[in-house]
């Protein structure tokens, strides 16, 4: 009687995902995080800013 399986394996091709190759001289597109991350650093820098010239203002730091 005949087996079900071949006893060996058979080579099985592997599909890969087809990307396309990187484009020289193009930059890369920014993703959302870069932009989330870059506007929360500007508005941390704004707030200190504003902090330190009210401090400077108000004479909190002269003694």
């Amino acid at each position: 009687m005949p087996r079900a399986l071949p006893s060996r394996r058979m080579p099985r091709h592997h599909l890969v995902l087809h990307r396309p190759p990187p484009r020289r001289g193009r930059a890369q597109p920014v993703r959302t995080s870069d932009l989330v991350l870059a506007l929360s650093g500007v508005v941390l820098l704004g707030g200190f800013a504003l902090l330190a010239a009210y401090a400077v203002s108000s004479g909190l730091l002269a003694p």
